[in-house]
């Protein structure tokens, strides 16, 4: 790791908890999971465990050197940069700093890093819509009727010309969107999406709704599903096709009144679960599993039913799953990338409103 604008300095630190904030910096700066950073130390012949890294990152306390010395190395940092860390984690030992960051009125705080794990994201609040004619609506009903050298003219006559102005302005609208299809249709020589004839719907089975058990978690309207590749240890989670075995497998269970964690049984590293690191900080979070209880993880998802507007009611096409306490709100977990190729990653991204790449079906797993 070589020094920039953006490489977290313990110099700056006057607290053990603005240590411990920098040390959280310098985890997402190298970009490395829990499992990464413990089989990097591993072949350094440190020792790491991964619930030792997310215990010391969630605590306010400064860690011990050794354990220090061993993630600061498996982050990539150089010999000096190491010095750096420890000669910091000395001083303020030294000077018996062993409170936390509210112990210090000029310590900087990060309202993002007090975000509440199981606290429903705000709601975005802002001014009502603004239909289309409205304003000119208002403005004709407020106009002075009558008068000297003005015309009066009838609240009913200026609101027939506003929908005949409307419903011209859908028409014309409507005959570029139809000739812009023509010119599509026969570009594709006839085919749709995929290759299949114009027309053709495509088979694809319905969402099926979550539920408390075992589940294969599949993209909606895809033959992908969710999985780990193997031979790995990042837990970075991918879509792959339904045919491959699960691996890990997939759980259900309920963290509260419409919350559910996404449990993982993984064949090398045991339980687990799927979750947003960094508390969701990073917008673009890879979507990963690792082991369950991480206080610095988001592992608490809504899963809301998706149904477009204008469809029947019931016709679900999936499910989002939407961190739940992420301090990037409003967003949801997304393929990324490549949506139609085998191994596309997901990740953390802002919900859309056509939430592409963010349904999925929780199929019954037999």
């Amino acid at each position: 790791m070589t020094p920039g604008r953006h490489t977290p300095d313990p110099r700056e630190a006057r607290t053990p908890a603005e240590f411990l904030a920098r040390l959280q910096a310098l985890k997402d700066r190298s970009g490395l999971t829990y499992r990464e950073l413990s089989a990097r130390a591993e072949a350094r012949g440190d020792v790491l465990p991964r619930s030792t890294v997310a215990n010391m990152l969630a605590r306010a306390t400064l860690p011990r050197e050794e354990l220090l010395t061993a993630f600061v190395r498996a982050c990539g940092a150089t010999p000096d940069e190491l010095a750096e860390w420890r000669t910091v984690r000395t001083e303020l030992a030294g000077r018996g700093a062993y409170g936390t960051a509210d112990a210090d009125p000029d310590a900087d705080t990060d309202p993002a890093a007090d975000t509440d794990p199981d606290a429903d994201p705000p709601e975005a609040t802002g001014p009502p819509p603004a239909w289309p004619g409205h304003e000119a609506g208002v403005a004709a009903a407020a106009a002075p009727q009558g008068g000297p050298g003005t015309r009066s003219v009838p609240p009913a006559a200026t609101s027939s010309r506003i929908r005949r102005a409307l419903v011209s302005t859908v028409a014309v609208a409507g005959l570029v969107l139809a000739g812009l299809s023509v010119v599509a249709l026969l570009r594709d020589g006839g085919t749709g999406r995929a290759g299949r004839p114009s027309g053709t719907p495509a088979a694809v089975a319905p969402a099926v709704a979550p539920a408390v058990g075992d589940v294969r978690i599949r993209v909606t309207g895809t033959d992908f599903c969710l999985a780990e590749r193997r031979g790995t240890r990042t837990g970075q989670v991918h879509q792959v096709p339904c045919a491959e075995p699960d691996f890990p497998r997939y759980s259900l269970a309920t963290v509260g009144t419409g919350r559910w964690r996404i449990v993982s049984d993984h064949p090398d590293f045991g339980p687990g679960c799927s979750g947003i690191p960094s508390g969701g900080r990073i917008p673009d979070s890879a979507y990963e599993d690792s082991e369950c209880g991480d206080p610095s993880r988001v592992e608490a998802f809504a899963l809301e039913p998706y149904e477009p507007y204008g469809t029947s009611e019931g016709a679900v096409r999936g499910y989002r799953i939407v961190p739940v306490g992420s301090a990037t709100p409003g967003t949801c977990v997304t393929v990324v990338g490549d949506r139609e190729a085998a191994w596309a990653k997901l990740a953390q991204a802002p919900c859309t409103p056509d939430a592409a790449g963010q349904l999925f079906s929780f199929d019954r797993r037999d």
